[in-house]
């Protein structure tokens, strides 16, 4: 248990680092970030020093309590600074909990006019946030067996390489590959037309696929087509499995079998509303390919940037964005959502299913990667499935509670639940914003947010009385 609170407070002392470089950069916050990165600084050097680096008698358990505990901190660390400026408490912790989960969602509104120290506090905890998540969906969610995530392991050990194994030397891999990506983005945004504080920030939102902008019409802000498709090209990078990268640039392996599902269902997706907008809009092939594919990869990978409003694009083309929500890019990758390796398992389950029902003396298995998929990983998927339907359930029924209209309540949820950002309607649609909901409604989503990161079991756990009594017996 000390280990935890060790690596809590190195992480409150990381994020005092970083508002520290804030401070330093820009004059006019230097007060608000100053004061605190001194409290979050004091407060996590003493938990540290307090607490033992000691990882002897560590057990799952304890990664369950060190995952979600990592997070909590760092949303509320992150949330200091924006509460500091002018949000209320709810806010900050929602624009915050939005930024560190890489969601997108905002309830901050001026943003062309708002102090340059908190867009780049904003993006900083996306480009976090985003490589936080990389190292926690491959390094401790597989080893917790949360909703199938061991699956992921079967594309890296049939391989073999050391560097995916080792988790010191896949941390610099994907630090390295991460980064890269980030400055060759922003490099490209410099070139396209964008200043370089622009550039720097959306570079960071867009490979995080995170979504945070700094201007209030979002990256429709750009009305450059070089920018929208540059940005829709590295959304896409962001959204595909690190150890894919990693696997394919030191030994050229590029077979996997979620990123070609992934790219299959977003050209099939692309063409038909692209199709939907040169009939129903006079769109023309060019524009009608560059709107489509920027926005339909923007929820599809979860990064919720906008260039425009979709929702009028016609009924058809709602309930698409509404479905693509919840497919969610790669595993192992920035993204959130379910994730096409869920998806793919899931269909190919309910296949082997079917086929058991006309044939039952037929032996039929489930497979990934051209491996048999495990009894407990296939239960991890279904359980997934279970628990984000009724998370979603739950969530709706109390968003429509508290006041909100259906199409609010329930596409609020799935974009919470999903990381996404943007939502449809009229209120938290890609025009609008998250600001004019009520307190209650905007802690619902926050811990909706933070239950979508997490992948929802390894939150849930903590909330049995049985866990808690196995970590007392554990010490």
């Amino acid at each position: 248990m000390s280990f935890v609170f060790f690596i809590n407070g190195l992480v409150m002392v990381f994020f005092a680092a970083l508002m520290g470089v804030v401070a330093l950069l820009f004059p006019d916050t230097s007060k608000m970030f100053g004061e605190a990165a001194l409290l979050t600084g004091f407060m996590g050097g003493t938990l540290a020093m307090a607490s033992s680096p000691r990882t002897e008698g560590l057990r799952p358990l304890h990664t369950f309590l060190l995952t979600s505990s990592v997070w909590m901190v760092a949303a509320l660390c992150g949330a200091l600074p924006l509460y500091a400026y002018d949000l209320s408490l709810a806010d900050a912790f929602f624009e915050a909990m939005s930024g560190i989960t890489t969601t997108g969602s905002t309830v901050m509104s001026g943003l062309d006019e708002t102090p340059r120290g908190i867009i780049l506090w904003r993006a900083m905890l996306q480009a976090v946030g985003g490589v936080g998540f990389i190292v926690t969906g491959i390094a401790l969610l597989p080893i917790l067996k949360v909703g199938g995530m061991q699956l992921f392991r079967s594309e890296s050990s049939e391989t073999g390489e050391r560097e995916l194994r080792n988790a010191t030397m896949f941390a610099s891999a994907t630090l390295q590959i991460y980064f890269a990506l980030i400055v060759i983005c922003g490099l490209l945004y410099f070139v396209g037309g964008m200043s370089p504080f622009d550039a720097v920030t959306h570079a960071m939102t867009t490979l995080s696929t995170g979504g945070y902008s700094g201007y209030d019409a979002s990256f429709g802000h750009f009305d450059s087509a070089f920018l929208q498709w540059t940005c829709t090209l590295f959304m896409l990078f962001g959204a595909l499995p690190f150890s894919w990268y990693i696997r394919g640039l030191r030994h050229g392996r590029w077979k996997s079998e979620q990123v070609t599902a992934m790219l299959v269902s977003l050209a099939v997706s692309i063409g038909a509303l692209s199709l939907w907008l040169m009939i129903t809009r006079g769109e023309g092939l060019f524009d009608a390919l560059r709107l489509v594919a920027f926005n339909v990869i923007s929820v599809v990978t979860t990064t919720g940037y906008a260039t425009t409003d979709y929702t009028l694009w016609g009924p058809f083309a709602v309930v698409a964005f509404f479905v693509l929500t919840a497919a969610g890019g790669a595993t192992g990758s920035t993204a959130g959502g379910a994730k096409a390796m869920r998806w793919l398992v899931a269909f190919r389950a309910l296949k082997a299913q079917i086929r058991q029902s006309y044939a039952p003396h037929r032996v039929t298995f489930v497979k990934y990667e051209d491996r048999p998929v495990a009894p407990d990983a296939l239960s991890g998927v279904i359980a997934f499935f279970v628990l984000y339907a009724a998370t979603f359930g739950v969530m709706a029924s109390l968003l429509s509670f508290f006041g909100l209209d259906m199409s609010t309540a329930t596409s609020g949820a799935l974009t919470a639940l999903a990381n996404v950002g943007p939502g449809v309607g009229d209120i938290i649609g890609p025009a609008g914003n998250f600001a004019t909901l009520n307190t209650p409604s905007k802690l619902v989503l926050t811990f909706g947010m933070y239950l979508g990161r997490l992948e929802m079991a390894t939150v849930y756990a903590l909330f049995a009385p049985l866990f808690w009594r196995e970590l007392m017996t554990a010490r």
